[in-house]
């Protein structure tokens, strides 16, 4: 008889439809019962993995169970109840980036603090208000730098055959997937919560496609080629297709093929080794509306355009999609980018810097030196693609709207705001992931305003123009654990909150440890 292996996943919802994802062990007719709507979908397979994604009707807030060839398997007993209900308006919204999936022992409590999510869920039940989008803005998983269980299974299944200690292939990432997020509190929350999620580096590897030295050398490493292939293809079935609506989804080529194969293996290696040698040839970002505020997912990964002296954190294709979601009518706009765009000004100030020297501006010898400095320090956010970082703040500050950057990536929290201009960059990070005291202390000597001073004169000596726009950090950084909060007031100022786990008492518990109301008008 076929069980759940990870899931369900509450995915993409709107004000009709709500979409639920599942694994199970074997193939099987997954039925999801929400109040009077029953709603069945054979299973697909990749990989010898069985997937279903089912889309209900919602009218209402109501519990819904699962069901797999008839025999109920969700709810689980014990369990509270979850919920599917329409969201046709943001009241809350929950987002974060980075999180391992380690244990929650003594151990690992003190190596990796809190799981924030984790924490969240203990305390969330659905009498509460419940968050109406829960945005998952990169480093879902850790390929590159998987846990000491993940390990465990690795070396059982190939020993210490190359790449050791990472994700090899598509069996490794299911494997990797399934720890993520199969911790009881973690399976209730995103259960009932509506997920939207975005890769980083981290779901494929460290530095993924920080510029063009980085893939040639990647390129030459034998194992490259089949992990990016399973790291972009698990990432599909797992990540992307919730992301979708429905209707997306009934005219996605890909899945239509997938769904009518005995295993979709070729099919789906095929499209990922496509997707990462032209990204052209897929989008993996997406926009959402909810009333009136607009959400826009970027792809700040796969899509970049690497040539030196052109490079872009988008390439022309995802340039002119986005012009076309920015252009359109709302009343505000949530812009979730892993990477962040609003950097403290000194280190935006050195990025750039060592982008231009990366491209010839003091020569060749200093060209390949500073390569290595942007690879050896991640100086690989919208600031080192200057001319992207120019040409994206100048659109949205364009908009005339209230304009919300929603980053994660640097694991320290912080709120930056662009001076006459309702634009901000909000930062959550990490989920549980935490600096080491040394880079803490890096960072917060970054704040200062002596290093904006200096990283502006290191700047001019590469002859860069000031950027267009002046910013400055008002709130932050905090170094712990967090999760933020979104709320929307029918009638009142947008407000931002972080949470971070003060305690390592089990049950964990959050508490506040900032809130920053958003006024929109310039300041």
């Amino acid at each position: 008889m076929a069980h759940l292996v990870i899931g369900p996943l509450l995915r993409h919802v709107d004000g009709f439809t709500a979409t639920v994802w599942v694994e199970t062990s074997a193939s099987c007719t997954v039925t999801v019962v929400a109040g009077e709507e029953r709603v069945s979908e054979r299973t697909f397979t990749v990989h010898g993995h069985h997937y279903a994604v089912v889309d209900v009707p919602v009218r209402e807030a109501v519990p819904y169970q699962v069901e797999l060839d008839g025999v109920g398997v969700w709810p689980e007993e014990g369990m509270e109840r979850s919920v599917v209900r329409p969201v046709r308006r943001l009241e809350k919204v929950v987002f974060g980036s980075c999180r391992t999936s380690v244990p929650h022992d003594a151990a690992h409590l003190v190596s990796h603090g809190v799981d924030t999510l984790r924490a969240y869920g203990h305390g969330m039940t659905v009498d509460d208000q419940l968050p109406d989008l829960l945005l998952m803005l990169g480093d879902q998983v850790y390929a590159d730098e998987p846990s000491a269980e993940i390990k465990g299974y690795i070396r059982e299944r190939r020993g210490s055959a190359a790449p050791v200690d990472e994700i090899a292939d598509f069996e490794e990432y299911a494997e990797l997937y399934r720890q993520a997020w199969t911790d009881p509190e973690i399976r209730w929350v995103l259960s009932t919560v509506p997920t939207a999620m975005i890769f980083d580096d981290h779901d494929l590897r460290d530095d993924w496609n920080t510029s063009q030295p980085w893939r040639e050398q990647m390129a030459k490493i034998a194992w490259w080629r089949r992990r990016v292939v399973a790291g972009l293809g698990a990432y599909w079935v797992y990540q992307h297709l919730g992301n979708l609506t429905p209707a997306e989804r009934a005219v996605d080529e890909v899945y239509g093929k997938i769904r009518e194969a005995e295993d979709g293996a070729e099919i789906l290696d095929a499209f990922a080794e496509r997707a990462d040698a032209d990204p052209t040839t897929s989008r993996w970002s997406y926009a959402r509306d909810y009333g009136g505020i607009r959400l826009i997912m970027l792809d700040t990964r796969c899509a970049r355009h690497l040539v030196p002296g052109e490079r872009s954190v988008l390439d022309a294709t995802e340039w002119a999609w986005l012009e076309q979601q920015v252009a359109g009518e709302y009343d505000m706009l949530l812009v979730g980018s892993s990477v962040p765009v609003l950097l403290p000004a000194g280190i935006h100030h050195v990025e750039a810097w060592n982008e231009a020297l990366a491209d010839g501006a003091w020569g060749k010898r200093v060209a390949r030196w500073s390569e290595r400095v942007r690879q050896a320090v991640d100086l690989e956010h919208w600031a080192a693609f200057r001319r992207s970082f120019e040409r994206l703040c100048t659109m949205l500050a364009g908009t005339g709207k209230t304009v919300l950057l929603l980053s994660g990536d640097v694991h320290y929290s912080y709120v930056a705001k662009v001076k006459g201009a309702p634009l901000y960059q909000l930062v959550c990070s990490p989920i549980r992931n935490p600096l080491s005291r040394t880079l803490r202390l890096a960072n917060i000597i970054a704040q200062f305003g002596v290093a904006t001073l200096v990283g502006g004169l290191i700047a001019r000596t590469a002859r860069l123009p000031k950027p267009p726009f002046k910013w400055r950090i008002t709130n932050g950084p905090w170094f712990s654990n967090a999760l933020a909060t979104l709320t929307f007031p029918a009638d009142g100022i947008p407000e931002a909150r972080w949470y971070s786990p003060t305690t390592v008492a089990d049950p964990p518990e959050l508490t506040e440890i900032s809130r920053v109301p958003l006024p929109g008008r310039p300041a």
